[in-house]
């Protein structure tokens, strides 16, 4: 079995690496490696750069292979924000409800047509031979209201058409098969299959 770092603290991110990477990896957070007290700082301006930034560090200081993501919602309508601003929208310590309640207030009255928005996740693997990345995405639309009680974030209101149903709506094992996460590590894992 292999093991790799999530640089992260969140739990939830870990369990859905584990689940889409299958049982042949050990994925352990910051916490669960030893580094409570680690913070990266996400100054970055892009997806790609906050990605690196937090494989590239955790790696130097753990010297086991680093996985990192930075992911977020944007939104057309916004131009593309919240982007990399996505987990701290509505402040640096808002929770999931404060952050979708500003996304809905920001999108009141805006027609349907006008509601789309892409969740985009960068993968990055830091490792002894440098620092690669891998983009997925994954596009819908945002609802006038909370449906659904599965996932966290924004999937309670990130309405993806094909299923006819928010992310939290859809529960994890099908959420796992198409969410921009998932499409960044299958193609993370694709790499890790060849190399």
């Amino acid at each position: 079995m292999k093991t790799f770092i999530l640089a992260s603290k969140n739990k939830h991110k870990a369990e859905e690496i584990r689940q889409i990477l299958g049982e042949d990896y050990q994925i352990k957070t910051m916490d669960e490696a030893g580094l409570e007290n680690f913070e990266v700082v996400e100054d970055e301006l892009t997806f790609e750069e906050n990605a690196k930034k937090k494989a590239v560090q955790v790696y130097q200081k753990v010297g086991i292979p680093t996985i990192a993501d930075d992911s977020g919602l944007c939104v057309n309508f916004l131009n593309g924000a919240p982007g990399v601003h996505t987990a701290r929208f509505a402040g640096e310590n808002a929770t999931d409800e404060m952050n979708i309640s500003k996304l809905l207030n920001a999108l009141h009255g805006v027609k349907d047509d006008k509601r789309g928005a892409e969740f985009v996740c960068v993968i990055a693997f830091a490792d002894k031979n440098g620092c690669k990345l891998f983009r997925g995405g994954c596009k819908g639309y945002i609802t006038n209201e909370k449906r659904g009680t599965s996932g966290f974030g924004y999937d309670p209101v990130f309405y993806y058409p094909e299923y006819h149903c928010t992310l939290a709506e859809l529960g994890p094992e099908k959420k796992n098969l198409i969410s921009h996460r998932a499409k960044a590590l299958k193609l993370f894992a694709k790499s890790l299959n060849l190399s």
